[in-house]
């Protein structure tokens, strides 16, 4: 197989990735002098933040994602490829992929960061994380299975566990994942399930640092945790989870906690391909660049977003991993290469714009640079943040159709369990 990419006279930049920083790069860079090769696993840009939502059945996958090819249909420099790369020969300047190989002018490594498992292998082969897709509809099968089995569970003990859910990492998604299972548990799974008695449906929130949301002020930390309580969460700080096996949540004290859900929010880590050495890496595994986001040692190699490491007086251990840093870097590298010369080109400077999270209906806490607040407003405010920030008109709309019609009628429409069903090959 080969990837089939022209040879052209233009410069050929290649960028694997299309998550915020990837995506945001090639749009600014789409009228510009270069070939643009864009490789990504899925053929569409998934927008993580409502990853919760499709979890808990509040929105389909469709409405958080955005075909790439529609993106980019008239803009014939662009080359967009569904492959996963496997190796990057740095001093020929070729990427490997699993359908063939392509060489580059300029690379930017786009690709994001990985659930961080910590070398724990149970976890990692019996838990969730939450950055894909894939594994937001693998927790909503999960969940709604459970609670079928626990109509015909033959003992108290196993429609206990069945009925339990462990989320670990007080994260936003921690955080906002809570709060949405805990408003299912109140107004929509007991019209599903009247013959199950959803006192036994426990939720637990568990984080090993003494609070939540740690990026955020210790105000909105504090709220949260009031807010989730309120709900009726158990919230757990001070927790370290070491295990998991037999629906069992195992922590470093010896305690043990039945759940046959258990949803790992705990932490990230970069997962770039071959070719870069140690010494090219830095904390969390990413990969350290300059005030450019040139990656360090090499001349025509880019990092931008989660998988890029750049340490400064302001940010001693990188930058948050959060999507306007990988927005704010793609659009400074995306100027920087439109300007031929070098010496004109900007460092990058992070522009805090806030953070925010929401638990549950009518709460959120949001943090601006010189204001928190938290409550109804301030769940209003997330809301419009995060419309606005949608791909695709239809999304929009569809999106905040769904937010509407969840709203007033206290219901969900999207509670199906859907299988996969994979021919067998001979």
């Amino acid at each position: 197989m080969a990837l089939n990419i022209p040879e052209t006279k233009l410069k050929r930049l290649v960028v694997i990735g299309a998550g915020f920083a990837g995506l945001k790069l090639v749009k600014k860079l789409r009228a510009s002098d270069y070939q643009i090769v864009l490789i990504d696993r899925h053929n569409f840009h998934q927008f993580q933040p409502l990853f919760y939502q499709v979890a808990v059945a509040g929105l389909e996958p469709s409405s958080i994602s955005f075909p790439l090819r529609r993106m980019f249909q008239k803009n014939y420099r662009i080359f967009i490829r569904l492959t996963e790369v496997t190796h990057i020969s740095t001093e020929s300047k070729t990427v490997h992929t699993l359908h063939g190989e392509l060489t580059y002018d300029l690379l930017v490594m786009a690709t994001g960061a990985v659930t961080n498992f910590f070398g724990m292998n149970d976890l990692a082969q019996l838990s969730f994380g939450m950055k894909t897709v894939e594994e937001a509809l693998g927790i909503r099968n999960t969940i709604l299975k459970n609670y079928e089995m626990a109509l015909v569970a033959d003992t108290d003990e196993e429609r206990n566990a069945l009925m339990k859910i462990a989320i670990v990492g007080g994260g936003p998604t921690g955080v906002e994942l809570s709060g949405a299972l805990a408003d299912m548990r109140r107004f929509v799974l007991p019209k599903d399930y009247p013959d199950l008695d959803f006192e036994q449906m426990e939720i637990f929130l568990i984080e090993a640092s003494p609070g939540l949301l740690n990026g955020m002020s210790d105000k909105s930390s504090a709220k949260a945790a009031d807010f989730l309580r309120g709900l009726g969460v158990n919230v757990m700080t001070n927790e370290q989870v070491v295990g998991y096996a037999n629906n069992l949540v195992k922590f470093k004290d010896g305690k043990t906690l039945p759940s046959a859900t258990l949803i790992w929010a705990a932490g990230v880590t970069g997962a770039p391909p071959a070719g870069f050495e140690d010494k090219h890496l830095g904390r969390g595994k990413r990969l350290m660049v300059d005030a450019f986001n040139r990656v360090k040692g090499f001349a025509d190699v880019y990092a931008i977003g989660d998988i890029a490491l750049m340490d400064g007086p302001d940010f001693p251990k990188g930058h948050p991993q959060v999507a306007q840093v990988a927005i704010q870097q793609a659009n400074n590298l995306a100027a920087n290469l439109k300007t031929k010369n070098s010496d004109n080109w900007k460092p990058f400077r992070y522009k805090d714009k806030g953070s925010m999270a929401t638990i549950g209906r009518n709460k959120a806490v949001v943090d601006l640079p010189y204001l928190s607040f938290h409550g109804l407003f301030a769940w209003l405010v997330w809301m419009f943040v995060h419309l606005v920030s949608i791909i695709g008109v239809k999304n929009k709309i569809f999106i905040f159709i769904n937010w509407i019609w969840n709203y007033f009628t206290y219901d969900q429409s999207l509670r199906l369990i859907i299988k996969q069903r994979v021919p067998k090959k001979e």
